[in-house]
């Protein structure tokens, strides 16, 4: 059993449900998979954000081996994500730039295996500005959850939970609170 799911477990004990935000939508649809694989209940809702959906291929070209200089350079270009302050403090420098590198080696690696889909509902969120992520491979998320699909376009690039997170959180809040009045949806959350 992976670590982060073996983790996750004591948390587990309610209902609950994941949100991921870019790399994050693809470890909250994974370990939601894990969970099935071992038995345990699955997620109320997967809200999955700034991601294509797993079946698909990874479209743009690689950035983890570039040089530091190009890598960050093109890193800003694509998601306008890092701050002067830490990119111009070697240390912070230091600290910043091999995590984002993994985090690159991961989604531009991963590798999708064909799985039934989860019997959960599942929420995709997209920046209209985001020129990452198109809103046909936030569409395609529809195929890996049998519960109630929404996709739902925020204003913003890449990073619009920064920029829409009020607007983010009242439509979690809304998703969440729809499976507790709809009688016919999970009981997880009653």
């Amino acid at each position: 059993m992976p670590i982060l799911i073996e983790d996750m477990l004591p948390l587990l004990d309610r209902p609950f449900a994941f949100y991921g935000h870019s790399l994050g939508a693809k470890v909250a649809f994974e370990c939601a998979l894990g969970l099935r694989r071992i038995h345990h209940p699955e997620p109320a809702h997967i809200f999955v954000a700034a991601s294509p959906a797993p079946q698909l291929p990874w479209r743009h070209s690689p950035l983890r081996q570039m040089p530091e200089e190009d890598f960050l350079s093109e890193v800003e270009k694509r998601y306008g994500a890092l701050p002067r302050e830490v990119i111009s403090d070697p240390e912070m420098r230091a600290l910043v730039v091999p995590s984002l590198r993994a985090d690159f080696a991961i989604i531009e690696t991963y590798k999708y295996l064909p799985d039934p889909p989860l019997h959960c509902d599942l929420t995709a969120f997209g920046g209209l500005q985001d020129p990452m992520v198109k809103q046909s491979e936030l569409e395609a998320w529809r195929e890996q959850a049998t519960g109630r699909f929404r996709l739902q376009m925020l204003d913003g690039n890449h990073l619009f939970l920064k920029s829409c997170r009020a607007q983010l959180l009242e439509s979690i809040a809304g998703e969440l609170n729809a499976c507790c009045e709809d009688p016919q949806a999970s009981s997880a959350f009653r």
